[in-house]
């Protein structure tokens, strides 16, 4: 068979790519001419096909298609993968009792379709639903908005579209990045699904695992879209090309490996690798155009302005402004506590994260061991800790536990503790669940914490109503405080060897060990 000059094949595989903005697909058409192939992704020609069929094909996608095919210069990688089925968000909360915030865009595809008609083709799917996630990434707020005041919100809008079996035209309506979005309650035994987009344009992403800086510049200096994905171990992230050519050239290995580095110790400090339990997900830290930094159900989002920038895209600053992105990444990790942890319960795994790469306590540094025991313990009438009205001073008692059974042969508290929770059927009661965590506290550490909850206020009996990104009531009663009492009392555990309240960070425990 004479093969097409590669000038030739190349000049008719363009139709490909700029066809979407052309006439209109025609889907009768498209029906008729896939019999030329011998495979539902149309990834193979029939046995036998000859050049003259080529002037059969009637749509210009399919007939560049096939000429490349028969050329042997039809380029499969990005547009022809194999996607495998992700955890879903529902069992990755039965299993770690989190919510959402895991990246909801982790099947990434490489490929980039313009604003118009996409042809897609779908193998056999034994019926999961797959579906293309089209992100508006670079969604800015309207001229004359100001941005944290937007009617369309803050959060990531995105196009979702069902894919089936066989023949998709899908009707892009802004040009973007496309990711698949397909999950599965057991990941491991769903069937992987071909998928072949016969339009678009290669963007591709890297992957920090397999891919070296070399590649990673040659992404950016070739990337059509704005935005370039990269991935490690545990983080996604999404990022405009033009940030990433300015602060990360040349540093995509170190800027993945910084962002899995912080995650490493949260996970740590959950317990995740004591007891085998990290995420199959990736978290993911993307751009957007309305507020300095926040968490949402898609993970972290970052201002897309240069000094935002450059502390979360240049690796030489990550780590040393790493309070963000593990507070907010705390948010994601959070198991339901009770009213009042909001912004609490995140920040105990903010500061074993950002000790661990090199940061000082925040708690030392801002004199809030000194300002808490003012606030609390010392106040008159005595009060909760959760009335202080300082989020950090309700946090030194949460970080003291750690600090004395670190010290006292037991590093692995918290993460024996946070398995514990795990396990712990948590109530409706925002109490109930404070007075439950006492106890577990005691149990996990073998020890008579008693006096410790007793000065922090965790024993003030009365009502007060909570405000914490919801309504709660806290309600307390003397015999609620007995029973946890003499629940502690009858273990006969030994008391701490010291006041616990009392005790602060050593600055030299900040040490990095990853």
């Amino acid at each position: 068979m004479k093969k097409l000059s590669l000038f030739l094949s190349l000049l008719l595989f363009l139709s490909i790519t700029i066809a979407a903005k052309g006439a209109p697909i025609s889907a009768k058409d498209l029906e008729a001419d896939i019999r030329y192939f011998s495979d539902a992704t149309c990834t193979q020609l029939t046995s036998g096909f000859q050049e003259k069929q080529l002037e059969e094909i009637k749509t210009p996608q399919l007939k560049a298609l096939a000429q490349a095919l028969l050329a042997k210069k039809y380029d499969a990688q990005y547009r022809v993968t194999d996607y495998a089925a992700l955890l879903s968000d529902q069992k990755l909360s039965e299993q770690l009792k989190l919510g959402r915030g895991f990246s909801q865009y982790e099947n990434i595809t490489g490929m980039y379709l313009e604003e118009g008609q996409a042809i897609i083709m779908v193998g056999p799917t034994q019926g999961k639903k797959i579906t293309l996630l089209l992100p508006y990434w670079m969604r800015k707020p309207a001229e004359g908005i100001q941005p944290t005041k937007d009617p369309n919100g803050w959060g990531l809008h995105a196009q979702r579209v069902t894919l089936t079996e066989g023949i998709n035209i899908v009707n892009v309506e802004r040009s973007t990045n496309a990711y698949i979005g397909y999950f599965d309650d057991s990941p491991k035994t769903a069937p992987k699904i071909k998928i072949h987009f016969i339009t678009g344009k290669v963007n591709r992403y890297f992957d920090g695992n397999t891919q070296t800086n070399e590649d990673w510049n040659k992404l950016l200096d070739n990337a059509v879209s704005p935005i370039m994905d990269a991935v490690g171990k545990n983080i996604q992230v999404a990022y405009p090309v033009e940030w990433f050519k300015k602060y990360t050239y040349g540093k995509g290995i170190e800027l993945l490996n910084n962002y899995d580095k912080m995650l490493f110790y949260e996970y740590e400090m959950m317990g995740f690798h004591k007891y085998n339990k990290v995420p199959e997900r990736r978290i993911l830290a993307r751009v957007n155009f309305n507020y300095y930094m926040f968490r949402d159900g898609d993970g972290v989002a970052y201002l897309g302005d240069a000094g935002t920038m450059k502390r979360v895209a240049d690796p030489d600053q990550v780590l040393n402004n790493a309070w963000g992105f593990c507070h907010e990444v705390g948010h994601v990790l959070q198991m339901r506590t009770w009213g009042g942890m909001g912004e609490v319960s995140n920040n105990i795994l903010t500061m074993y994260a950002t000790t661990k790469v090199g940061n000082p306590s925040r708690l030392k540094a801002g004199q809030y061991y000194a300002k808490a025991r003012k606030a609390i313990i010392e106040a008159e009438p005595r009060i909760s800790y959760l009335q202080n009205g300082d989020v950090f001073n309700s946090l030194v008692p949460f970080w003291q536990l750690h600090l004395y059974f670190t010290k006292n042969g037991h590093p692995d508290f918290y993460p024996d503790l946070m398995e514990g929770w795990r396990k712990h059927p948590v109530s409706d009661g925002s109490s109930k669940n404070m007075l439950d965590f006492i106890k577990l506290v005691c149990d996990v550490g073998k020890t008579d914490l008693t006096d410790f909850f007793d000065k922090w206020g965790f024993f003030y009996v009365g009502t007060m109503p909570i405000n914490d990104y919801g309504k709660y009531e806290y309600k307390v009663t003397q015999e609620m405080v007995d029973e946890v009492k003499a629940y502690i009392a009858k273990k006969n555990y030994p008391k701490p060897t010291m006041d616990v309240t009392t005790i602060e960070d050593d600055e030299a425990a900040a040490q990095e060990v990853w």
